[in-house]
C-alpha cells in the first residue's frame, strides 16, 4: 500500500469517528507545514478582510500591523479605471446615510491604498477567506501588489474555508486570537510568480466591460489561490438567469420569506445558510431587497412601505413576485435592469448578459 492509500484510509477512518469533513480530518493528521517565522509575522504588514477579524489578528499579534481591506467588491461598479478613479466607489463602503457618508469613506480607501504601497518593501501576510467576497478582494490585494513589483517570495497567504469544531465556517472572525495565532503554522502558503500572474487575470476579467473572461478563471484550477475559480463561478451566477432574469441571491431572497411574510433578519439569516460559503453581509442584502420592492413590478411588499429596509422589515411576496419565482414571467422584462457587477454594467429593459442554467454559463 502507498503512502498515500494509507493516509486516505487513515482520513476516512477519522471522518468516521469525528464527522470532521475530508480537508479538516486531513488537517489533523498531516504534520504541520513550517509557516513564516514570528519575525517576519512582526514585521509583516498583515492585510485581511474586515473590522472583525482584523480585530482578532491584532490580538493574536500584539505587535502586528494589520490592514482591513474592507471593500464589498460584489457589489456596485469596479470599471477598469485608474485606482483613483475607482476609490469613487466609495458610496458602496461607506453608507450615504450613515453618520461619516461617502466622503469619509474616499478618505479612508486613500489611506488604506497608501498604507498597502508604503510597504512595498517589506513583508505581506494575507488573511482571507475561500467566499466570493474575500475572494474578490485578494485578487485585488495581489495585483496591487505586483502593480508595485513586491516579489512574491514576500507574500504570504492564509486562506481557508472551513475550520476544525465549526459545521458551518462563517469566516475568520469567528476564530479566537489562539486559533488565528496558530493558523499561519498549518495554513500558509507561499506564492509564486504564477498564483500573482493568475490573480492579475482574475482582477482584469472582474473589471471587464464584458464577462468573457469570468469562465476561463472559473475553469482554471491554481494550487496556491484554491478558491478563486470557484468565487469566479458564483459570481457568474449573479447575472440575471436566462429563465427569470433574477440572480441566484435575488431568487434566493425572493423564495426565503413565508407564505404570510417574514422579517427581513430572517430572510437574511435563510439566504447566508443556503450558501456553501457565505459571503453576503446584511447591508448588501438590504440594498439589493430594497431592489425587488422598489422594482417598476415589485417582487416584494414591504412594511412598513416607505421606510429604509433593515432586520425588523416585514418583507412578502407580491403577485408578480410569485409569477416570477415560478418562472412565469421575467424580472427584468417587467422591470429594466440598472447594476453594475465588476466591470458590467447591466442596464435597460433586456440584459445583454444571461446566466444559462442549462449550460451553466454567461451567454
Amino acid at each position: 500500500m502507498t503512502r498515500k492509500a494509507a493516509l486516505k484510509r487513515r482520513v476516512r477512518a477519522r471522518m468516521a469517528k469525528t464527522g470532521e469533513s475530508y480537508t479538516a480530518a486531513r488537517g489533523q493528521l498531516l504534520p504541520p507545514t513550517r509557516g513564516p517565522d514570528g519575525d517576519r509575522l512582526a514585521a509583516a504588514l498583515h492585510v485581511t478582510n474586515g473590522d472583525s477579524a482584523a480585530g482578532g489578528l491584532r490580538a493574536a499579534g500584539p505587535a502586528w500591523r494589520v490592514l482591513a481591506w474592507r471593500d464589498a467588491l460584489h457589489e456596485g461598479p469596479v470599471p477598469d479605471l485608474p485606482d483613483a478613479a475607482l476609490r469613487r466607489r466609495a458610496a458602496f463602503v461607506m453608507d450615504d446615510d450613515g453618520p461619516a457618508g461617502p466622503a469619509a469613506g474616499l478618505r479612508w480607501l486613500e489611506e488604506r491604498d497608501e498604507t498597502l504601497a508604503r510597504n512595498r518593501d517589506g513583508d505581506y501576510v494575507l488573511w482571507f477567506e475561500a467566499d466570493l467576497y474575500d475572494q474578490l478582494q485578494l485578487v485585488q490585494v495581489l495585483a496591487r501588489l505586483g502593480g508595485l513589483g513586491v516579489p512574491p517570495a514576500r507574500i504570504t497567504l492564509v486562506c481557508i474555508g472551513e475550520h476544525l469544531g465549526f459545521a458551518h465556517f462563517g469566516g475568520l472572525g469567528e476564530l479566537t486570537p489562539a486559533q488565528l495565532h496558530g493558523l499561519p503554522a498549518t495554513a500558509a502558503t507561499a506564492l509564486s510568480p504564477a498564483a500573482l500572474a493568475f490573480a492579475g487575470d482574475a482582477w482584469a476579467a472582474f473589471r471587464a466591460p464584458h464577462p468573457a473572461g469570468l469562465g476561463a478563471i472559473a475553469a482554471t484550477p491554481s494550487p496556491e489561490l484554491r478558491f478563486v475559480a470557484e468565487a469566479f463561478d458564483r459570481l457568474s451566477r449573479e447575472y440575471p438567469s436566462t429563465r427569470d432574469g433574477l440572480s441566484l441571491t435575488e431568487r434566493r431572497l425572493l423564495a426565503a420569506p413565508d407564505a404570510g411574510g417574514s422579517a427581513a433578519g430572517a430572510v437574511f439569516r435563510r439566504v447566508w445558510a443556503r450558501e456553501a460559503r457565505p459571503y453576503l453581509g446584511d447591508s448588501c442584502c438590504w440594498r439589493i431587497l430594497a431592489r425587488l420592492v422598489r422594482a417598476r413590478t415589485p417582487l416584494l411588499a414591504a412594511e412598513p412601505a416607505d421606510a429604509p429596509i433593515a432586520a425588523a422589515t416585514r418583507l412578502r411576496r407580491t403577485a408578480a413576485g410569485e409569477r416570477v419565482l415560478r418562472g412565469e414571467a421575467d424580472h427584468v422584462a417587467l422591470s429594466g435592469l440598472d447594476r453594475w457587477i465588476g466591470g458590467v454594467h447591466l442596464a435597460g429593459p433586456t440584459a445583454r448578459w444571461r446566466w444559462d442554467e442549462g449550460t451553466e454559463s454567461i451567454v
